[in-house]
């Protein structure tokens, strides 16, 4: 039986790019943490150690950057297709450039009523990402980018009721009409277009800021059957509002509030004092997609 390499790649993952971009005394920053993976022509490397096809990934390193100062602040989806055209376009043995980036918030610190053009403050656990992926062949090239986001905590009092699920021996859940729902979404979208004019025409930061807002909007609004209804919800609100948008795939886990019974201390629990449970917890998975086939 004959041994053969499979599928492979190698890159330089999570280079952390800190970028100010002056003008005058206001200064805007730009914070990402930047990972390239490279597929292609590697097959020599792996088997007889002749690395003539690699480019180092120290090399791939000094290209983020060196291309963060040539291009300044940039949108996140932007920047990654500035990268990976760059690895296909200057390595012809190479036929898949992917990007990966996270990009931090942060925001300008009000000082005596006004905001600071320097000093800044870091905006929450919520991370901005964006994935590039160009792939190409004798006769075609397309690329690919996704949107999206991690790590968004959101919370709702009321609105939320549970009833109704199958139960069987094991099951000792009490039916709510009347629960506090919170998750911490994380949310990936993926642009329908993959021809590089339409992509380069994209208003990056509209389709995210409005596709973040249709998501908590739902969230908020929707009174909520299941958490799996609410996650529907937040993504056909995604895909209803930005056409460019071709699928969503969300993650909510369940962060439990249970209520705790006061009744040995004589008091009657209204839905006011919770015990936020941190593990284990429920995890629900989805893609919503408009006529696309599944991720």
């Amino acid at each position: 039986m004959a041994i053969i390499l499979g599928e492979n790649r190698y890159g330089k993952a999570e280079n952390r790019v800190f970028r100010v971009t002056r003008n005058g005394d206001i200064h805007e920053v730009l914070d990402l943490n930047v990972s390239v993976q490279l597929s292609g022509d590697f097959d020599d490397t792996h088997t007889v150690g002749d690395n003539a096809n690699i480019l180092p990934t120290d090399t791939q390193k000094n290209t983020v950057f060196a291309l963060s100062h040539v291009h300044g602040a940039m949108e996140p989806e932007a920047f990654g297709l500035i990268i990976a055209r760059h690895f296909i376009t200057s390595q012809p043995h190479i036929t898949k450039a992917e990007v990966r980036i996270e990009k931090f918030h942060w925001d300008r610190i009000i000082s005596q009523g006004s905001p600071h053009p320097h000093a800044f403050q870091r905006n929450g656990s919520m991370a901005r990402t964006a994935t590039v992926l160009i792939c190409r062949n004798a006769e075609s090239t397309r690329e690919f980018v996704v949107s999206g986001l991690e790590n968004l905590v959101v919370l709702k009092t009321t609105g939320s009721e549970f009833t109704g699920y199958l139960r069987d021996q094991y099951t000792t859940l009490a039916e709510t009409t009347d629960r506090i729902m919170a998750t911490q979404v994380s949310a990936r979208w993926r642009i329908a277009a993959t021809d590089a004019p339409t992509l380069d025409g994209m208003n990056w930061a509209k389709i995210f800021r409005e596709s973040l807002d249709a998501m908590l909007t739902a969230f908020a609004e929707h009174h909520s059957l299941s958490l799996q209804q609410t996650l529907f919800t937040m993504g056909e609100c995604v895909l209803s509002d930005e056409p460019v948008i071709a699928a969503i795939r969300i993650s909510l886990p369940n962060k439990h509030h249970f209520a705790v019974d006061l009744t040995p201390f004589g008091r009657e629990n209204r839905n006011e004092v919770f015990i936020a449970a941190d593990r284990p917890y429920g995890l629900i998975e989805a893609v919503i997609e408009d006529g696309w086939p599944s991720w």
